[in-house]
């Protein structure tokens, strides 16, 4: 373990009154514990886990309320603790991660009110549509790295440089047709990727503008090759819209037609990467059998809830101890 003042390698030195282990560093001899999930609350951890897991199941913030009996702005202290925790953790955990074939797709949300409104009201940036950009890696289901962000250019290439970051190696991309793509892939791997473009054709947009809630019909899809040479049976989101699906079953901020949606961007944004980091480390994928970190070398076993918020908050002491 290491010290948290001067970084040196600390050694078992007891344990504190509720049980933690305690270090003394080696070199400074100041003594410590193991960073805590969550540190500073008082709740029980299985009070703390039982209200997680229910936010992982889709529960809403005042349904959590009345089951647990635990106050929805605690819940949502501890989400925004936790969520920047996982923030952080996935881009530790997935840097430079050797990838084969990835899958990126935008899912739309909204914070406060709707675009047009947050528009006509002049809002601000920070309400109105949020999309949540994401790229999966189609063997393992890894989530490699999300971005929540309005759906524009720059921010589509904002989101390409962070998968530069997140991988390596030569490797196959694939996407829809949006357009920013097409200038964002090959600007931020220079040429180093084969990437693909799978464009789908639908029915009569004006019906299904007129049908609301009912998806247009797909009546054609062709297959593009953007940059080096890419696979074209691979070229496919079918992976990462599947994923969608997931994400608007158990995150409730990203289901449809309910008064449950995220009311601050930075909510929003907190649940989403406890989400991720929750699908990548604690869900039992029912196709690989495992967990996508699992399958992708990252874990050796499936995480619990409490690992994962204690493997979180040593990766955040790590940080503050290098700035």
């Amino acid at each position: 373990m290491k010290c948290p003042t001067c970084t040196a390698d600390g050694s078992k030195f007891g344990k504190d009154r509720t049980g933690c282990q305690r270090y003394r560093c080696g070199q400074c001899r100041k003594v410590f514990t193991d960073p805590k999930p969550l540190a500073g609350t008082r709740t029980s951890m299985d009070k703390i886990v039982l209200a997680f897991k229910m936010l992982l199941e889709g529960s809403s913030m005042r349904a959590i309320e009345r089951i647990t009996g635990i106050d929805h702005h605690t819940v949502i202290e501890w989400m925004l603790k936790a969520g920047e925790q996982c923030k952080d953790f996935l881009a530790y955990s997935v840097y430079q991660h050797q990838v084969n074939d990835v899958e990126i797709d935008e899912q739309w949300g909204f914070v406060g009110c709707k675009e047009k409104t947050a528009f006509l009201k002049n809002y601000g940036p920070e309400v109105g549509d949020a999309y949540v950009y994401t790229a999966i890696e189609r063997t393992t289901k890894l989530v490699i790295a999300f971005r929540v962000a309005k759906r524009d250019s720059d921010n589509a290439h904002d989101f390409a440089q962070q998968l530069r970051v997140a991988t390596s190696g030569q490797f196959q991309v694939s996407t829809d047709g949006y357009a920013p793509y097409s200038s964002a892939i090959p600007s931020a791997f220079g040429y180093g990727v084969s990437y693909g473009q799978i464009v789908k054709n639908y029915s009569n947009p004006q019906e299904a503008e007129r049908r609301r809630y009912s998806p247009p019909t797909i009546i054609k899809t062709e297959k593009k090759a953007i940059c080096g040479t890419p696979d074209q049976s691979r070229i496919c989101t079918s992976i990462v819209e599947r994923h969608n699906l997931s994400t608007r079953m158990h995150v409730r901020r990203m289901t449809r037609l309910t008064n449950a949606h995220s009311k601050k961007w930075e909510n929003h944004e907190a649940m989403l990467a406890l989400w991720y980091c929750a699908y990548n480390f604690t869900r039992v994928h029912s196709t690989l059998k495992s967990t996508p970190a699992v399958a992708a070398g990252l874990a050796t076993e499936t995480w619990s809830i409490e690992r994962l918020l204690t493997e979180a908050a040593k990766v955040e002491r790590e940080f503050a101890t290098l700035n």
